[in-house]
Parts: C-alpha cells; structure tokens; sequence
C-alpha cells in the first residue's frame, strides 16, 4: 500500500527539483540601456545556456533591418540569433539606432566606446566579435567592420555590403584580414547584383569572399531563419579557425 505513496513522493519531488534547477539552464535575453558617446543606447544581450561570467564565449555584434528599432531588433533576436546562440555557447548583442540614426547614418557614434563596455562587461573570445545584419542592419556590419577592424573576425551580410562611396582602397583593405560572407535572394536582384559584383571586386583583391545565392527567397530570407541560422553560426566558427571561403 505504501508503494503508490513513494512513486508519488519521488514524482513530487523531481517535478519540484526541476522547476527550480530548470531556469539556470536556460539562456537569458537580457533588456539594456546604457549612456554611450553621450546617447542613449538600447539594445538585447542574449547569453548562452548555462552562462557562467567566469567563462569565455564568442560573440556576435548584429543590427536589425529597416528603421534599427527596438521592435526590428526584437524580430532579427527571434529569427536569426536566439536559438542557435543558445545552443552553441554563443553571447549576441543587437543594439537600436540610437536617437533613430541608423548606424551607417550617425549611430556609429556610439562605436569605439560600446566594444569597450561590452569587452568590460563580458569576456569575449579574443576581444572580437563576428559582426553581422539584415539588409540595413548588414549596410551597418559591413560599414562599422570598414571603421574598426580590429574588432572583428568576419562580417556578415545577410544581405549586405560595403557602401559604394565607401569602396576605396582604405575601405577595402580594412576588411582584408575578414572573413567575408554576403547572402540575398534569388528574387531581390538589386542586391544580389550588387552583392556579387562587390564579391568579385574583393576577390581579385584577394579577399576571403563567400557568397550565396538564395533560391525562390526575396529581400528577407526565411532559409537563414530558425534552424537555418545554424548556417551563420557554421561560418563564424569557420571564420575563428581561419577556413573562410576565397
């Protein structure tokens, strides 16, 4: 009679021990605000599983599409970074325009003091990050890469490029120790042209190039969305051991 009573006790008792060891496992999405270069700066810090700050992790420094707005960056957070920065130990920061002023427009103020903070604030694999964005969000990573290369270990656009008038000679080679990775869709012409005819550009020049044609996808491409974000992730550990694409 007694032996219902004890599976019941046990099943209480790992329900309650799961419940409360649970959470410790699981990533945080953390919500920041900070002063930076003397603006107000917004943005998300998503944490691995089981984030120790004892520990070392790499990290990605993403911006969001359209108008960079906390809400944009909410949507990029859930579509491109989450999940996999989760399961694979990785620390994503996504910062908002600050005042509105896109970071290829003015936000890129807040930069060199916010890799400074961040440098502070958490231990980063090496000092750098692998920079990336959506379509604005991968104007911006290819941009801030240009200003302050030593931060970085690839840029990614997805899609993105380095703006026109700033494809010169000091541009380009500060992207040259860079892995260099650039993704549009098949029926976003536009950037895809322009896209490939940067990536041939840089090759001649020698850069580490690898870009990738998205079939039956437009400007925003749910084939690097939930699992195929692992894509992304697949590149920047690339990138760390030196295995990018020519």
């Amino acid at each position: 009679m007694k032996r219902p009573h004890l599976a019941w006790t046990t099943s209480l008792l790992t329900v309650l021990f799961l419940s409360l060891a649970g959470p410790a496992a699981f990533a945080d999405v953390l919500d920041k605000t900070d002063t930076v270069s003397g603006v107000k700066l917004h943005y998300r810090v998503v944490l691995p599983n089981g984030y120790d700050p004892a520990k070392t992790y790499p990290a990605v420094l993403a911006f969001p599409g359209g108008e960079q707005s906390i809400e944009t960056v909410e949507r990029t957070l859930e579509n491109n970074w989450k999940d996999q920065a989760e399961k694979r130990g990785y620390i994503v920061v996504i910062p908002a325009a600050p005042g509105g002023r896109l970071f290829f427009e003015g936000g890129e103020r807040v930069f060199p003091e916010f890799f400074t903070k961040l440098l502070a604030d958490y231990k980063i694999l090496g000092g750098k990050f692998h920079i990336a964005g959506v379509s604005n969000g991968g104007i911006s990573a290819f941009h801030i890469a240009a200003m302050y290369p030593q931060y970085f270990w690839s840029v990614t656009g997805l899609p993105g490029f380095l703006p026109t008038h700033e494809f010169t000679p000091k541009g380009v080679h500060a992207l040259a120790g860079m892995c260099i990775n650039m993704f549009a869709g098949e029926l976003d012409p536009d950037w895809a042209q322009e896209e490939a005819e940067e990536a041939d550009a840089l090759r001649k020049q020698g850069m580490k190039v690898q870009i990738a044609v998205e079939k039956g996808q437009g400007h925003a491409m749910e084939t690097l969305a939930g699992a195929g974000a692992a894509r992304l992730f697949d590149q920047f550990e690339a990138a760390r051991g030196g295995g990018c694409g020519k």
